[in-house]
């Protein structure tokens, strides 16, 4: 029994453990390549107009950046113009990909947690913080919890002072 008035870290007396995924998050510049100004009259992709403009373009402005590739209009676009858009963006950017800017940002943090040793979490009961300073895609919290779920006594998302239950692994039944 606590002395009146002592005030009681019951949070910090629980045993829960936070996975914050802000952790995980990969700084750096994230830059969307759109292709769609460099068809021909917005339909099709001319191969030796693209090749000029692979070979003319200043590639190194995109030094240490994160890069999502993608053509925003609706056009068919050979799978080799991405290809060669990844060959000069090689030399100078961090990370390049096909995508939208919520797939670059899945894939970096998808990269950040392959590193974790996910046993760590056996047996514990495990918030998945829900709050943060950088926006994390639905797609990462749902692999988190793909990959806690087969460890960890429980799953819960929000703050550990207010949680939204999600998981709790049955005790099995002797006999």
């Amino acid at each position: 029994m606590h002395p009146e008035g002592e005030i009681v870290n019951r949070v910090a007396l629980s045993g829960l453990v936070t996975f914050d995924l802000e952790a995980f998050y990969t700084p750096g510049e994230r830059v969307v390549i759109d292709i769609k100004n460099q068809l021909y009259q917005g339909l099709i992709l001319k191969e030796k107009d693209f090749r000029e403009f692979i070979k003319t373009t200043d590639w190194s402005a995109y030094h240490n950046k994160h890069v999502a590739l993608t053509c925003s209009a609706d056009a068919i676009v050979p799978t080799w113009a991405y290809m060669l858009l990844t060959i000069a963006l090689e030399p100078f950017a961090k990370t390049v990909i096909f995508g939208s800017v919520d797939d670059l940002e899945t894939h970096l943090f998808f990269k950040s947690l392959s590193s974790v040793d996910w046993s760590q979490y056996a047996g514990a009961r495990v918030v998945i913080k829900g709050c943060s300073n950088v926006r994390v895609p639905e797609a990462v919290y749902v692999e988190v919890t793909r990959k806690l779920k087969p460890v960890a006594a429980g799953l819960m998302f929000g703050e550990a002072c207010s949680t939204v239950p999600l998981y709790k692994k049955s005790k099995a039944k002797e006999t």
